[in-house]
């Protein structure tokens, strides 16, 4: 028998080894003065000596996050160049909600096979994102695992480190009955829902990604559309002193169930469906797939990506701020009212007939 090596069991060390030059300038180039080099080859060392200077009492917050099955859209189109920007996205708005400012950001590219040309097109994406956001890549792990994952496919996961002051952590805490509920306008999908709209699409529709979803946006630029980054918008708000009761940021679970995350017991979220613009994209999916109203609205995030509570009192002053920092469009979508333990939203049925 002839000798065997890695190479013949799927793994091949030098097509790693080939990604990880190629991605070294790239991590290179988010990188600040806090990033200590020359130190360590198994860990990213940070130094917040003045991060913790300029905060009174610093607490560290920390998320992860994936992009989920959007990844297989990226290898049905055969492009990579956003999904970074999704995972980057996916992760820093989460710790975004809280008041917190990120700082780091790690990633975990893993493949049945790996394709080093693929890797730097996913870690070029994202390092946009972290130098756009002063965000540095400290460190990342590719793994390629036949057997494990399925041929051709990648599963694509973020780790992001932020800091809050202490008396400013947004937390849900004094939101009270009357509050108002903002929303901020996605881009689309965003990364969420993406196995329901496939199947939908794909194989119910018999849909390609060349298809039209209206007159001037096909099914990729819909299901591809970056997922929108609120960090700099959220920051500037608070850095003017408007006082933001809590935040949610939409992903997994949709409106339904990631606005009552950030609420006090016995309090839920009633909202208007017809207060924002519906995308194209939600419309086509249910026509085609007949989903009910209460699947989108628990799927997906059906044109809203984040949303705000605030003072009734002060609608009309954060709204316009709003509309000077979010491109996207900001609107008044519904109301905090008693009850629970899931947004109400008006004509949305669950399963059971039990309003929602």
């Amino acid at each position: 028998m002839a000798p065997i090596d890695y190479a013949a069991s799927g793994v091949n060390i030098d097509e790693g080894n080939k990604a990880v030059e190629m991605i070294r300038p790239l991590a290179a180039s988010t990188h600040n003065p806090r990033v200590l080099k020359g130190i360590g080859s198994f860990a990213s060392f940070y130094d917040i000596g003045d991060i913790a200077a300029s905060y009174k009492n610093p607490v560290m917050v920390q998320s992860t996050d994936g992009v989920g099955t959007k990844i297989t859209v990226c290898n049905m189109a055969g492009d990579y160049a956003t999904i970074g920007k999704d995972l980057f996205a996916a992760c820093a708005n989460d710790i975004v909600v809280h008041g917190a400012r990120p700082a780091t950001f790690l990633d975990y590219i893993a493949n049945e096979r790996l394709s080093a040309d693929t890797v730097a097109q996913i870690v070029r994406g994202l390092c946009e994102c972290c130098r756009e956001h002063d965000v540095a890549l400290v460190g990342g792990e590719t793994a390629e695992m036949p057997g494990t994952y399925v041929k051709d496919e990648h599963d694509l996961v973020g780790f992001v480190t932020g800091f809050v002051e202490r008396d400013k952590i947004i937390n849900g805490e004094s939101v009270i009955e009357g509050d108002a509920v903002l929303g901020i306008a996605s881009t689309g999908l965003h990364t969420n829902g993406f196995s329901l709209a496939r199947k939908v699409l794909f194989d119910i529709g018999k849909k390609s990604l060349n298809d039209m979803v209206d007159a001037q946006t096909t099914i990729a630029q819909a299901l591809l559309a970056p997922h929108a980054v609120y960090v700099k918008s959220v920051l500037e708000l608070l850095e003017q002193g408007f006082a933001i009761k809590a935040m949610a940021h939409i992903t997994g679970g949709g409106l339904l169930e990631n606005i009552p995350r950030v609420l006090p017991e016995g309090l839920r979220a009633r909202l208007y469906p017809s207060s924002w613009p519906r995308l194209p994209i939600f419309d086509l999916i249910q026509s085609i797939g007949s989903v009910e109203n209460s699947q989108m609205y628990r799927t997906f995030n059906m044109g809203i990506g984040l949303v705000l509570v605030v003072d009734y009192n002060r609608i009309n002053e954060v709204l316009n701020a709003l509309k000077e920092t979010f491109t996207l469009g900001a609107y008044l979508i519904g109301s905090i009212e008693k009850g629970g333990p899931l947004t109400h939203i008006d004509g949305i049925s669950a399963h059971g007939g039990e309003l929602v």
